[in-house]
């Protein structure tokens, strides 16, 4: 027998060796030390996605997931709290099928493969270790070596719960093998593996008439059979079906609406009954996930047909949309993209924003309702000034179906990587990702001639949303210190207008260029003056001016002043025919800024400055 447990579980001894191996009776011994090793499938797959906590640094929920997959943090929530929390908890809904719906490449294999992946690494750890008897094909729990007629006080003395019965190999050998004497039979730790074909099974359906049930619950060893002589004899079967080899785990099921209907009834037993039919045998219990995707057609065909409601009632679905979030499709393109880049091609600044803006405009739903046109939607899911209205204007489109349909990830990523894969190309900027969009869909021998119009339109629309960006980023450049030459402005203003009070010279034009761009008509313009007067005559005193930052309405008609300055100087500076050394001096400043301050290179930031003065010399 082993000794009682230390405090620290990692030097607790019944945190065991990945090679451990001993008797039923040994591991009695542990589960009364750690009950958490005899919990079910889903409790297991819970405390797996909370071992890594429930709010990142970053504030996201759930690490495990949103430290790897993007944009998908509703979804991710709904998975967990919904499904994930209360079937570990024991209810109702660890009987249903997870059934997970979106677009194509909308991320549902991935966030599958993600639980796949976590799981082997979760069992190779001292806090998920399991433990299964030896030689069983399913792997399963040795508890089930205890009668159900004593099952009621050992589960009082260790404080778990059993449920389902050995497998009819496991039934052999304890018959046969062991002759009953229970606390013999060996068991040892296993380590879920989908490559072994351990506690994690996955299942793709072929042609429905091609299709085998025996692919789920195995079939007769014909060579067995010869030497066994029956179909009834467990030796003479193998036990090695996606169902069988996912017990302790989890299955997944690719294209879950495409099987057989034969194939889903055999699911629901499993699902709500915890046991299968297999041929011959008695039903055999399973403790699994069982996680299905598919696409949202496939889900509205199959909701169409009443035959099956029954179905339905008993499947847990999970909209997987496309990500509506700029900044979390451009972490998406990074992550996927970074691998394979050619180091020597520089990232422009907005590169990856420009695909990501497309890409999230063309999946939003545009409705009948000021300021919920496309663009001014995209604008706000993008703003962090006011955050209630853009979940509640997220909310509203997410009900309306929003991120449903739209450009397939893929396609982009393509296009993106026949740009970062040019070992020709010094640089990639927003103009050549945009530029590759367009004539990629444009040159495509598939989609239809409507889909194509949409993705140039969409293309469009970013690029001016592109131009209006960098006219403002360049021509900031241009300016030796956009801050000071704003103050510079502002005070000059305010000194005309205190000149204007006091009835002595002052500059009308330049009051006027200011007025003007706010909405000040002439005749309003002296009351106006009086009020901007007395305002800082009273909180400041005198002479004694503020900073521009305090008026944000006057702040806004002096950039707009300073911004039309500067854009008469790009437009003759980067036009000049025969440029001057003055002039030539000029732009390298500007270029020179746009790289420090914006992490432009040589080649995009002479290009930003040439396609600025272009837009101005329009």
């Amino acid at each position: 027998m082993l000794s009682t447990p230390g405090n620290d579980p990692v030097q607790n001894r019944y945190y065991v060796d990945l090679k451990w191996s001993g008797t039923f009776s040994d591991y009695i011994d542990i589960v009364r030390a750690l009950p958490v090793v005899a919990e079910s499938a889903h409790q297991r797959l819970w405390r797996m996605v909370v071992s890594r906590g429930k709010r990142g640094g970053d504030g996201r929920k759930y690490p495990f997931f949103t430290d790897s997959l993007y944009g998908m943090e509703e979804t991710v929530t709904t998975l967990v709290e919904d499904y994930f929390r209360p079937a570990a908890r024991g209810f109702e809904v660890k009987k249903r099928i997870l059934l997970l719906v979106g677009p194509i490449s909308g991320g549902k294999s991935s966030l599958v493969t993600l639980l796949k992946r976590g799981l082997e690494s979760f069992t190779a750890t001292a806090e998920g270790q399991l433990f299964g008897i030896r030689d069983c094909p399913m792997h399963e729990e040795p508890l089930h070596l205890i009668p159900r007629s004593q099952r009621s006080a050992w589960e009082r003395d260790l404080g778990v719960r059993i449920e389902g019965e050995l497998c009819p190999v496991c039934q052999w050998n304890v018959d046969n093998v062991y002759e009953g004497r229970v606390a013999a039979v060996p068991v040892e730790r296993i380590v879920l593996s989908e490559y072994k074909r351990i506690g994690i099974g996955t299942y793709a359906p072929s042609d429905p008439k091609s299709q085998d049930i025996a692919d789920l619950t195995g079939s007769v060893d014909f060579q067995g059979l010869a030497h066994y002589g029956s179909e009834s004899d467990p030796r003479a079967f193998r036990f090695d079906g996606e169902l069988n080899i996912a017990n302790r785990g989890l299955v997944e099921f690719q294209e879950m609406l495409k099987l057989d209907e034969k194939f889903l009834y055999q699911l629901l037993s499993l699902s709500q009954e915890g046991n299968m039919k297999t041929t011959r045998f008695q039903l055999i219990s399973a403790d699994e996930v069982i996680i299905g995707h598919t696409n949202e057609n496939e889900f509205r065909t199959f909701m169409q047909n009443p035959r099956n409601e029954a179905l339905l009632s008993r499947m847990f679905v999970v909209p997987v949309p496309y990500n509506l979030e700029v900044s979390e499709e451009v972490r998406i393109y990074q992550k996927l993209l970074a691998p394979y880049e050619v180091p020597t091609i520089h990232k422009g600044p907005g590169a990856l924003e420009a695909a990501a803006q497309v890409a999230v405009l063309s999946r939003i739903k545009e409705l009948p309702k000021p300021g919920r046109d496309k663009v001014s939607t995209l604008l706000l899911y993008q703003s962090k000034d006011n955050e209630n209205e853009r979940l509640s204007a997220i909310e509203e489109g997410r009900q309306m179906g929003e991120g449903m349909t739209g450009i397939d990830p893929r396609y982009l990523l393509n296009r993106l990587s026949s740009l970062f894969s040019d070992t020709d190309r010094e640089c990639v900027d927003a103009l050549d990702v945009l530029e590759a969009i367009r004539s990629g869909v444009e040159n495509s021998p598939f989609g239809e001639r409507t889909h194509k119009m949409e993705v140039q339109d969409w293309t469009k629309t970013v690029k001016s949303l592109y131009d209006q960006h960098i006219e403002k980023i360049v021509l900031e450049a241009f300016s030796e210190d956009w801050s000071q030459e704003l103050e510079k402005l502002y005070h000059n203003y305010l000194d005309h207008v205190f000149r204007f009070i006091d009835d002595t010279k002052a500059d009308e034009e330049l009051l006027r260029s200011v007025e003007e761009r706010i909405g000040i008509m002439e005749t309003q313009a002296p009351s106006f003056r009086e009020e901007i007067y007395a305002r800082f005559k009273t909180g400041m005193g005198a002479k004694d001016m503020a900073s521009y930052l305090d008026y944000s309405q006057l702040r806004h008609a002096l950039e707009q002043k300073l911004f039309d300055d500067l854009k008469d100087l790009v437009k003759i500076t980067t036009h000049s025919l025969n440029p001057d050394p003055k002039t030539l001096e000029r732009i390298e400043k500007a270029a020179e800024v746009l790289a420090t301050r914006h992490g432009f290179c040589p080649r995009c930031a002479t290009k930003s400055i040439s396609h600025v003065g272009g837009l101005l010399n329009r």
